[in-house]
């Protein structure tokens, strides 16, 4: 009978999931670069010399636009935080262990969804 600690994925698999996230982790870093500018730049909408009223509007959907591009830069910090904690489960042998079950989670599952940490199976029970 296997012992039941030598369950997770071969370190050949673990390199290409790390391949993976550094990928998607490099990506996000620049996709928050662009959030930030966005919101950086955002008051600069040239309506210094329109009608009041419309300035009124545009001052209010700059509000937004700020608020909507601050919630996703915080989303977007999660998601590189989610992937960094990734990595450091590739290098403890960790990774793709769901958390509840203890059982793999479906490599397609992480090619999709690479930080996750529970599986289908485990999702499910939550609900």
């Amino acid at each position: 009978m296997a012992s039941n600690t030598n369950v997770r994925y071969s370190d050949a698999e673990l390199a290409e999931f790390k391949v993976l996230i550094q990928d998607k982790i490099d990506k996000a870093k620049h996709d928050l670069e662009l959030i930030k500018s966005a919101y950086m730049n955002d008051h600069n909408n040239g309506t210094d010399d329109t009608s009041p009223t419309f300035k009124a509007f545009d001052e209010g959907s700059a509000v937004m636009s700020k608020e909507s591009n601050s919630q996703l830069a915080i989303r977007q910090e999660k998601f590189i935080r989610d992937l960094k904690s990734a990595l450091i489960r590739i290098e403890n042998k960790t990774y793709g262990v769901c958390r509840v079950t203890g059982k793999l989670i479906n490599k397609k599952r992480l090619e999709l969804v690479p930080h996750a940490t529970l599986s289908i199976e485990a999702k499910n029970m939550q609900k």
